[in-house]
């Protein structure tokens, strides 16, 4: 392979720490270069714009490990749309009733999950917007399923006529419904998603567990709110009055990004991506995925290459960088 002779060819040279650039013709090149690297001693740095970094010997970093459960492309984003029938006052997206559908499609979604299973994927995340808007979102859910375990960020707010019956044909196994629900009561969670919306939701998830879905509970918290702090005690109660599983919990922080103005700062050097696919390219993880700053490629097949693309960029940022990236959890 004409890679793995350049590589060779360039690397011999080199003293130990040294980088150089070779020029790649594929996406596959990026496989063998890693191969090579491997076998050889040497490092894959960077996959970038048509060309590989590659350093003579080992690179060493003083940051902390990442649990393997989280290293980039072991969880894979799937944005369906980007529409939503609530407005909340911190969605990263800037998703509302009036936002581009910008739908990846049930072909496209089924695509991914079929190439994930290859790529090393463990879970599938289908997130949007409200994903149950879109009318092939029962296609798309059974086509990720079928193949890793799965789960559905919803509001469980659409769930009548059709679309009540689209969810009784979903699978129980492999599929999980991430709920979200971000107070006990009414209030604080009305207030950011809409009046009426906490109601419409409880009713949902009633439902939802009726019908023997596994259930998730998300709850996004403004970090400068010290009611839903003291709310936290009285939320957990409500949760094990559901019997929702404790590891089926999350609260999570707002983002700064999208409609809030404050909330946990998000960038490439501040979190740890996950891999987050949307009908204009890969972003660098979920909570930023209309951010032209955390646009990883356009190209979003084949799945391992951009996989291969955001996980060589972590590595080769957490080499320099001055802190270490943090988990920022959306699910």
């Amino acid at each position: 392979m004409a890679i793995i002779l350049d590589l060779v060819e360039q690397m011999a040279p080199l003293a130990e720490g040294m980088r150089t650039r070779v020029s790649m013709t594929s996406a596959a090149d990026i496989d063998h270069a890693r191969a090579w690297c491997e076998r050889s001693g040497n490092t894959l740095v960077a996959a970038d714009d048509g060309w590989l970094t590659v350093q003579r010997g080992r690179a060493t970093s003083a940051a902390a490990p990442v649990p393997a459960a989280r290293r980039p492309g072991v969880r894979l984003w799937i944005y369906t749309n980007f529409d939503c029938n609530l407005e909340c006052s911190y969605c990263c997206v800037r998703s509302s009733p009036r936002a581009a559908r910008r739908a990846l499609g049930a072909e496209l979604i089924t695509q991914l999950a079929l190439e994930a299973v290859d790529a090393g994927v463990q879970e599938i995340y289908l997130t949007g917007g409200e994903p149950f808007i879109v009318p092939d979102i029962g296609e798309s859910i059974r086509a990720c399923a079928e193949r890793l375990p799965t789960t559905v960020l919803t509001n469980a707010m659409l769930f009548k006529g059709r679309r009540l019956e689209v969810l009784k044909s979903l699978p129980r196994t492999n599929l999980a419904l991430q709920i979200s629900l971000d107070s006990p009561t009414p209030e604080r969670h009305d207030r950011n998603r809409g009046a009426g919306s906490w109601l419409r939701t409880v009713e949902g998830i009633q439902l939802v567990l009726e019908l023997g879905f596994r259930v998730r509970i998300a709850a996004t918290v403004d970090p400068a709110d010290k009611q839903a702090v003291a709310d936290e005690p009285r939320f957990h109660e409500l949760l094990d009055e559901w019997a929702i599983a404790h590891d089926d919990r999350l609260i999570r922080p707002w983002a700064q990004r999208g409609n809030a103005d404050h909330g946990t700062v998000v960038t490439q050097e501040a979190v740890i991506p996950e891999v987050t696919v949307t009908a204009e390219g890969v972003y660098w993880h979920p909570v930023a995925a209309t951010d032209p700053d955390m646009l990883v490629t356009t190209a979003i097949l084949p799945l391992r290459a951009a996989i291969d693309l955001v996980s060589t960029r972590f590595d080769t940022q957490r080499e320099s960088a001055a802190t270490a990236a943090e988990l920022f959890p959306c699910a």
